[in-house]
């Protein structure tokens, strides 16, 4: 499977570069979600969506969408 890297922007994966599986059209995920997991409690899942384009470097932007706790984010 091919993948991308992608730059998080915004929110608290802010600046994070990950490589996630691009699809058919070579494209990373319109939408993922990047989970928080805290041992002394519930944690968190931030939703991402990508941007309409790459940015000038050719590399692909997710910006933060929202931030549900755990289980909650579709």
């Amino acid at each position: 499977m091919a993948r991308v890297t992608v730059r998080f922007t915004d929110g608290p994966a802010d600046g994070t570069l990950l490589d996630l599986p691009a699809g058919p059209d070579g494209l990373p995920p319109a939408r993922w979600v990047l989970a928080d997991d805290r041992p002394s409690g519930p944690g968190a899942e931030h939703l991402y969506a990508r941007g309409p384009r790459p940015d000038q470097d050719g590399r692909w932007t997710l910006r933060w969408v929202r931030t549900d706790p755990v289980g909650m984010t579709e």
